[in-house]
């Protein structure tokens, strides 16, 4: 594709969680799985912010009108994640990180830092806003396409967990809520979805430098902005996977080129009225599952005639997206509807080639008009058909500004508008802060710690990525130098590849081991009390905990000859694989299956 010449811009927002304390209380940053102790309820509205206006985003959250749920827990939740009372000071351990990572990256950090409030009314956080800072501004990544700007760096609270969702009712865990977050945002200056990927990476690789960041699965996030020529900027969130980045940006491409497409294909079209008809006689002994169980809970099925767009609603954006696709998503997240039904798709759905006759000729349709129908409750569905009619009308204009969701297959949808500059007003409970690098110490870049791991440890390139980026790293650093006989590949494949085995081929949590059993591990090992062959065995007992020492107390080498030669002798004509069991079965975890074949082997040809 050539990028250059459709005028491809993308930038990345980056949100790495932080390990401790949360950002504006003692809480610990700990995430639960377990029933939680409390709930509270909540209705939130959108409040305008510093410039008297109200953020356009705000709006539509307060719109659906939702009831929120927090679960909560005694131990690791406290007033401030309810907002019952005002935040704590900030977390310096947090804020030294942020500004850390802005002094990697040479930006220019803020003398004066001040918390904001950025509104958000989707129930992510209990009070209705976010607490964000900036703390520094203008650094620069090297990428192999050329630099690219960082435009700002930020330290924010994280928002709730989502735990389930209705029409109605949203549930959120306030385990994750005031999480402190790093967030880095870059300029437009990406040209390609390869160099999107790559200053993801980087970036990636500088923030897990900082000593105190969360690592594992979705304590970091990637949101990608993308935007060409004609089109306008789009904000993708939740670009989970490095490798997805890339497919990404391509589809977005495809869907904004096709939308500019529609939008020269309506230059000469006139935009249709917007005129509701209920159509719910028509359907009164419908096949349609869907509508008629509507009926029966006393729903309404309302219409939209669309003068002009006969198959428009079919048209694909993306592989298996369609602009109907699109029209419904509007009007799913705006109404909580469960869809919508257009007539490019029937007959359908139960819905019969008579249907959308009688639907026709009520509605006057020819063969250029296409209709949509929704089957909700009255006010549902009209809001509903207002959310299509809304976006019907972006096709006039092109690709409309929005933050998209990104699924699994490389596809995006529609979640809300892009917020603007409405939504930010100052945090006036939390004082101005003073930047202090006077005792701010850089930590070492993961690269160049992979590059030392590579030539002191004598590492792999493979095994020094590994352990660099592992959440063990700073464990392996400690007994290497605890335990300098011990091989350092050794220790590092205990800490990466043996756990990664003992999760795939066992289907143990690994996570129950703690740093006190790897050291207790190494301690066995370097005074020799098991062999190094057996530790997966003695990790499995220590997850199962099971572990005790006497049974993998290692045999001198006398012993254990003494040990096999007795149970030749008692089974001579047994052979030697039956004779293999039975040694393991005696000497189990004193000695390793490799030294015990090789033991027995020499003394069965002794005997020979």
């Amino acid at each position: 594709m050539p990028y250059k010449k459709i005028g491809l811009k993308c930038g990345i927002e980056i949100h790495q969680q932080l390990e401790g304390k949360k950002l504006f209380c003692e809480c610990p940053t700990l995430i639960r799985e377990d029933k939680a102790d409390f709930i509270i309820r909540r209705k939130l509205r959108a409040a305008a912010g510093e410039t008297g206006k109200t953020d356009i985003a705000a709006l539509q959250e307060q719109k659906k009108s939702k009831n929120f749920v927090y679960q909560g827990y005694h131990e690791t939740t406290c007033l401030v994640e309810t907002d019952s009372e005002p935040p704590h000071a900030i977390n310096q351990k947090a804020l030294e990180g942020a500004l850390q990572f802005s002094q990697l990256v040479n930006s220019s950090i803020s003398p004066i830092i001040q918390v904001m409030r950025k509104t958000v009314v989707d129930g992510s956080n209990t009070s209705g806003f976010q607490r964000t800072a900036l703390v520094a501004r203008n650094g620069i990544i090297n990428s192999s396409s050329g630099k690219v700007r960082i435009d700002n760096i930020n330290v924010e609270e994280d928002a709730c967990k989502i735990v389930s969702e209705t029409a109605h009712e949203k549930v959120y865990r306030l385990d994750r809520l005031g999480i402190p977050l790093i967030e880095v945002g870059t300029a437009p200056d990406i040209t390609t979805p390869e160099q999107c990927q790559e200053v993801a990476k980087k970036l990636g690789l500088i923030l897990r430098s900082l000593p105190n960041v969360k690592r594992g699965l979705g304590t970091i996030r990637q949101d990608v902005n993308v935007s060409i020529k004609g089109g306008t900027r789009v904000e993708i969130k939740g670009a989970q996977d490095l490798r997805q980045i890339p497919l990404l940006v391509e589809l977005d491409i495809k869907r904004q080129q096709e939308l500019i497409k529609i939008k020269k294909e309506l230059k000469d079209k006139n935009l249709p009225t917007f005129n509701i008809v209920d159509v719910t006689n028509l359907f009164n002994k419908s096949s349609s599952k869907i509508i008629s169980d509507n009926i029966k809970n006393k729903g309404k099925v309302l219409a939209l005639k669309l003068a002009g767009l006969t198959g428009y609603f079919g048209r694909e954006l993306q592989p298996g997206y369609r602009f109907g696709t699109e029209c419904s998503g509007w009007a799913k997240i705006r109404a909580g509807v469960g869809g919508i039904f257009h007539s490019n798709e029937l007959p359908n759905y139960g819905i019969t080639d008579k249907d959308v006759t009688e639907i026709e000729k009520l509605l006057k349709c020819n063969s250029k008009d296409s209709f949509v129908l929704v089957a909700n409750n009255e006010e549902r569905s009209s809001i509903a058909l207002e959310a299509v009619y809304d976006r019907v009308k972006e096709a006039w204009q092109g690709v409309p500004k929005e933050v998209r969701k990104a699924n699994a297959d490389g596809t995006t949808s529609f979640l809300r508008p892009i917020p603007g500059e409405a939504r930010m007003y100052p945090e006036t409970d939390v004082p101005l802060i003073i930047s202090d690098l006077s005792k701010l110490e850089l930590p070492e870049l993961l690269e160049d710690k992979m590059v030392r791991y590579h030539q002191e440890h004598r590492l792999s390139q493979d095994l020094a990525s590994l352990i660099a980026k592992s959440d063990k790293m700073s464990l392996f650093e400690e007994l290497t130098k605890s335990y300098p006989k011990i091989k350092t590949a050794f220790i590092a494949e205990t800490l990466t590849s043996t756990l990664r085995e003992i999760k795939r081929k066992y289907s143990l949590d690994t996570s129950n081991l703690t740093a006190e059993n790897f050291r207790e591990l190494f301690s066995y090992l370097n005074e020799d009390k098991i062999h190094k062959d057996i530790v997966l065995d003695v990790l499995i007992d220590m997850i199962k905990g099971t572990f005790s020492l006497d049974r993998y107390a290692s045999l001198s080498t006398e012993d254990l000859h003494q040990k096999l030669k007795e149970i030749v002798e008692k089974n001579k004509k047994v052979p030697f694989p039956a004779l293999m069991g039975m040694a393991m079965k005696t000497l189990a975890g004193q000695a390793s299956g490799k030294i015990i074949a090789e033991k027995l082997r020499n003394i069965l040809k002794g005997h020979n």
